[in-house]
């Protein structure tokens, strides 16, 4: 099939008639958010989950043996695993949606993930099995990957592709409410279960029934969230975007080759505008928690697990509340304009990693000063929700219909390699050799590449996608 010329270039008419085109029906619309926004919830889920494992768990069950900071680096590398795996789920689901449809890939992918998920929490420890322990984690991890390179652009496309001339933003934000939304209920679970079986991360024994049995329910627990997101997802129709491509025979029969081809350089922007909320993400959740809850062996704070859950879950609940908040500032003042102002924020944040979280400062143990703990990750989180919420309409705005899910998605999950598979295991290594105010500028560098990107990229707010 051949790629009409209108379809050649990413930036195309601006908002016109033709994007009125979008469902009117209220209960049309609910079921299109209430689809994006469950299916990411389940996924970020599936993929927090793991996260919070490879910090408290994973260590002692899969990577046990040596001293506690190689554990630790181990299980750290594993939970990267995903990130190499997701560039390929985005290939691979992408083909198939922008081919067959956004709604049967969502299917797919979440699928690939719920099932990968549950079979981790039946997986057999090293102490049982030896290396094939960690051999059979480190595979699921990279399944987990793959199903959530396939989530994130279809999920942010079917809100995206939906939503009204002007509200953009706003209305494909709603799918970025997922990573949130399953970080609060990954570690909620997580920080329910510690509590009943009374787990001490920093005083635990293998035969704890926590980590007899006790880890593995957050995991099988996931099986009935895919079942519900299947439902949901099931009675959604296809975007009226697609429909049109489809209509119009405008789809190409390889949309990797095609959008390498034609889109390489909104690939790399959208690469590089990506880097610095995933670099901040993974170092307010996954190193932070390794940080605080770290002994001496490992450079960290030797705080309690269960006491600094409850504070990640606190400011937790500020990322979600700013997300929607992001989408009306992009909307407003356009994408660039507003990721500019707030990623040089992140730059300032970076700088200050060593006032904030110094020992000295800050205390270790139950001496640890939770106050100003707090409003380090309530400063962090705020950001997170600035940066993070209008990304699900600025990367796939860079693209055309007939590659737009695959070239969103390659972008996305390139970005993971670089700003989060990388930066656990980094500022894990930063602490352990220099000082935690390296972490930081570790965040100020990847900052800076976000704000070049920024700059070289094009204002997309009054791009059409029926282009």
């Amino acid at each position: 099939m051949g790629t009409p010329d209108a379809l050649a270039e990413p930036h195309g008419h601006s908002g016109g008639a033709v994007d009125a085109a979008v469902p009117t029906d209220p209960a049309a619309r609910r079921r299109i958010i209430l689809a994006s926004l469950i299916g990411t919830t389940i996924e970020f889920y599936d993929f927090y989950v793991f996260a919070t494992a490879a910090v408290s768990v994973f260590p002692l069950l899969f990577f046990y043996g040596g001293d506690s900071g190689t554990a630790l680096l181990a299980s750290m590398a594993t939970f990267g695993t995903a990130f190499i795996a997701r560039p390929v789920g985005s290939i691979v689901f992408g083909h198939f949606g922008d081919r067959l449809g956004r709604k049967v890939t969502l299917v797919g992918a979440l699928l690939t993930m719920g099932i990968a998920t549950f079979l981790i929490g039946l997986l057999p420890t090293i102490h049982q099995v030896g290396l094939w322990a960690p051999a059979m984690l480190t595979i699921l991890r990279f399944f987990q990957g793959i199903g959530l390179g396939g989530e994130w652009s279809g999920a942010a496309l079917l809100a995206a592709e939906t939503a009204q001339p002007g509200k953009r933003a706003f209305a494909a934000m709603w799918p970025q409410l997922g990573a949130p939304f399953g970080f609060i209920l990954a570690n909620g679970v997580f920080l329910l279960l510690t509590t009943w079986f009374a787990y001490d991360s920093t005083a635990s024994e293998l035969s704890d029934p926590f980590l007899v049995w006790g880890w593995r329910l957050p995991f099988l627990l996931s099986i009935v969230m895919v079942a519900v997101g299947l439902y949901v997802r099931l009675r959604i129709e296809e975007t009226p975007v697609f429909a049109s491509a489809i209509a119009n025979d405008q789809r190409v029969k390889a949309p990797v080759s095609e959008v390498f081809r034609k889109n390489w350089r909104e690939i790399i922007l959208g690469t590089f505008i990506m880097l610095a909320t995933y670099g901040l993400f993974y170092l307010m959740t996954t190193w932070i928690l390794s940080f605080a809850i770290g002994g001496e062996g490992t450079g960290g704070l030797g705080y309690g697990y269960r006491s600094f859950l409850i504070l990640q879950v606190l400011a937790i609940i500020l990322f979600a509340v700013f997300v929607p908040v992001a989408g009306l500032l992009a909307d407003r003042f356009g994408r660039r304009r507003m990721l500019i102002s707030v990623t040089a924020a992140i730059i300032v944040f970076g700088l200050s990693f060593g006032w904030w979280l110094d020992p000295a400062k800050i205390g270790t143990g139950e001496d640890l000063d939770v106050v100003r703990m707090l409003l380090f990750l309530c400063v962090g989180m705020i950001l997170m929700g600035l940066t993070f919420g209008p990304m699900s309409a600025v990367l796939p705005e860079l693209f055309p219909t007939n590659t737009r899910y695959t070239g969103s998605g390659v972008a996305y999950n390139f970005s993971a390699i670089l700003g989060a598979a990388l930066t656990p295991f980094v500022a894990v290594w930063l602490v352990q050799n220099f000082s935690v105010a390296y972490v930081g500028y570790y965040l100020v560098g990847l900052g800076v590449l976000t704000i070049v990107s920024l700059v070289l990229a094009p204002e997309t707010s009054k791009t059409s996608l029926y282009t």
